[in-house]
């Protein structure tokens, strides 16, 4: 391990436990850590489990305000793509990789060509893709140190289109289950964040004939919305406040916590933000408030599946084929979690750990 800074002392993990107890009780296999004096590059990758492959999981550049939150990040994060990765079945692990952005200059390309060294250095237990802050133009500088990176500029690579296809698809599994209706007409839908994915479901949606409501500090694309799919808008603040079908988280993590969990007005929380459960028992809180909870890495994971395809050389028709059965996942969770009386995140959970013990 290359660098802890003191921040780590002071930022601690969901649990609050030191970071080291938190991967021996989540069951992560490698915590990987780089600086680079030559260019001022902090990477960390975590690599939680690797039973069914070599571990996938996009890089995120994004700023942090201390060493702890990054670690932090990368870790819950790749906990999650194991999970996603065996509820859909792929021969893959999951990991996560953060390189900490920096809030004073930089160059950019040398960061990512260090990154790729990094990368070449875990002899392909770690596959990197695009995430947050990263760019199609970043993965082709990475992809000149090592082959292990599935998204590229050749691979005509943005995987949000899939993972919009995927969330659309759990939209409908669970508002067939929870609202016993076979279409989305007339359906309220809040969605948090219109980022790639969050834009593109809203598409979906509205070509659905579901009533929107959004919001995204983006005022640009808050307008953009409003013009292309007649959608009402609300504060960022206070859109999971807003009475309606089904909530759609596409923005950033934690959600569902303890401030946010009273003011639930929905049936249904179904969106593309990872880690949505700020705890475990959130969902336990959302159950017995008789809201339906579809996991965040399973409806998710069709970007996953998009990149995973282009590493494995997946067919294009099959790679629809899984994306379209992540509904059909969902609804089995939903199904079992109604006859056991369990919240669905923890039978999810369940299913993913039965497959990686």
């Amino acid at each position: 391990m290359g660098f802890i800074e003191k921040s780590t002392q002071k930022a601690a993990l969901a649990t609050q436990e030191d970071f080291l107890d938190y991967a021996i009780k989540h069951g992560f296999g490698d915590l990987h850590f780089k600086v680079d004096p030559a260019t001022g590059m902090k990477a960390i990758i975590a690599i939680h489990n690797t039973k069914l492959g070599p571990a996938l999981g996009g890089c995120r550049f994004i700023e942090y305000p201390d060493t702890a939150s990054a670690i932090e990040d990368a870790m819950r994060l790749a906990q999650g793509m194991s999970f996603k990765a065996a509820s859909v079945n792929l021969p893959l692990g999951g990991g996560k990789s953060v390189i900490i952005k920096p809030k004073t200059p930089f160059n950019r390309e040398a960061y990512f060509h260090a990154f790729g060294q990094f990368i070449e250095e875990l002899n392909g237990r770690y596959i990197t893709a695009l995430d947050s802050g990263t760019l199609l133009r970043d993965m082709d500088i990475i992809a000149e140190h090592t082959r292990y990176v599935a998204s590229l500029t050749t691979h005509n690579g943005d995987p949000s289109p899939y993972t919009a296809q995927g969330i659309y698809r759990g939209i409908q599994a669970a508002v067939e289950f929870k609202l016993g209706k076979d279409n989305l007409r007339g359906l309220h839908i809040a969605i948090q964040g219109l980022g790639h994915v969050g834009y593109a479901l809203a598409a979906h949606l509205h070509k659905a004939g579901a009533r929107l409501t959004v919001a995204d500090i983006n005022g640009e694309l808050v307008t953009n919305a409003v013009n292309e799919f007649g959608a009402s808008i609300a504060p960022s603040e206070l859109i999971h406040k807003i009475p309606c079908d089904v909530f759609a988280p596409c923005a950033l993590g934690a959600i569902i916590n303890d401030a946010s969990i009273k003011h639930f007005q929905t049936s249904i929380i179904a969106g593309a933000a990872n880690n949505q459960l700020a705890h475990r028992y959130h969902g336990q809180l959302l159950h017995e408030k008789g809201i339906l909870y579809a996991a965040d890495y399973i409806i998710n994971a069709g970007g996953l599946i998009y990149a995973a395809s282009k590493y494995l050389n997946t067919p294009n028709a099959d790679v629809m084929k899984q994306i379209d059965g992540i509904g059909t996942s969902l609804t089995e969770i939903f199904v079992r979690s109604q006859r056991e009386n369990r919240p669905a995140s923890d039978i999810a959970d369940t299913l993913a750990q039965e497959k990686l013990a």
